[in-house]
């Protein structure tokens, strides 16, 4: 049987079947979503939640791909395929609209007078090589002259003239200027949006001048002399705090000696955590260890009779267990 056949017999079942609803589905089918707006039914949904929710799900996707099998389609090797429409849904979204994009100087010029911008072709027609070549970048076309095997020299040129360098530095000098224009802009951008936005007169220009400011003081403090012998920019504050201090190389015995008995001091000094953790405890019984001894008598007993104290191990000292041990 032809596979054709199958699917249009398939599209006649499916649309057989109508989906009755009181409220109708609302059905997008760019989105390939289907909306049930219908009241639930408390008593088909307490008696059987499961075959509730199937049922529903089951009448929205029939509904659905009725809708399908409703728009005209191409037939294909694969089968029919049909053309989705656009959506009609408003779907919100996640984040807000972005904002315009700050108009350049240039722009703002090209506006005024009326000039419509033309955007130039990245490629362009090499004649020698006969084929389209970057306008710039690598191998771009903007570096023939410095790639060129012959060069023609102005008569009054001097004699260590190089034609290749100043190409470069021609090119060189319209990357500078191209740079410096678009910093310009930036800042420019990002003054207008501090000055609009902010409703205390300092803008975003003032914020990014403190980010440096902090930038540069914390470079400063991560050199061990704190920045004291490096170069200092023009209009540099200086900077305020605790200087570091470092102890000179070679000390007296003497002052060794006592630096190291402050360093065993503390060493051997309990945290002040565990003394006050100490002193909050209820006192106890004095143990029965005494000055000079080593073992703790309470704390054997307790670990050979597993907590049941000297009362036991009397118990088992007069029946003679205690004498042999514990096996």
């Amino acid at each position: 049987m032809d596979v054709s056949h199958i699917l249009a017999e398939h599209a006649s079942k499916q649309q057989a079947t109508v989906v009755d609803k009181e409220i109708p589905l609302d059905i997008d089918v760019g989105l390939l979503t289907v909306t049930d707006l219908n009241p639930v039914d408390v008593e088909s949904y307490e008696a059987n939640l499961e075959e509730y929710l199937m049922s529903t799900a089951r009448d929205g996707a029939q509904a659905l791909i009725n809708s399908l099998w409703s728009l005209p389609a191409t037939h294909s090797p694969d089968g029919p395929i049909a053309k989705l429409p656009p959506p009609i849904t408003q779907l919100p979204r996640s984040k807000p609209l972005p904002k315009p994009k700050p108009l350049t100087k240039w722009e703002k010029f090209a506006n005024a007078k009326g000039i419509q911008h033309k955007k130039r072709d990245r490629k362009v027609w090499d004649e020698e090589k006969q084929e389209w070549v970057n306008r710039w970048g690598w191998k771009g076309a903007n570096k023939d002259k410095e790639q060129q095997w012959l060069t023609e020299v102005p008569a009054n040129a001097d004699i260590d003239f190089d034609p290749r360098k100043v190409a470069r530095d021609e090119r060189k000098a319209k990357m500078a200027k191209n740079e410096r224009q678009h910093q310009q802009n930036l800042a420019r951008a990002q003054s207008e949006k501090g000055a609009s936005s902010s409703s205390s007169g300092h803008g975003l220009q003032s914020e990014r001048k403190k980010d440096i400011d902090r930038t540069l003081a914390v470079t400063r403090a991560s050199t061990a002399s704190m920045g004291r012998f490096d170069r200092s920019l023009e209009g540099e504050k200086k900077l305020k705090g605790v200087k570091r201090k470092f102890d000179p190389t070679e000390v007296s015995s003497s002052a060794e000696k006592s630096n190291n008995l402050a360093i065993l001091s503390k060493l051997d000094r309990e945290p002040q955590l565990k003394k006050a953790k100490r002193a909050s405890e209820p006192t106890e019984a004095p143990s029965p260890k005494k000055k000079g001894d080593v073992l703790n008598v309470r704390k054997a007993v307790r670990g050979a009779t597993k907590g049941a104290a000297g009362a036991a191990l009397r118990r088992e000292v007069s029946s003679g267990k205690g004498k042999k041990g514990r096996r």
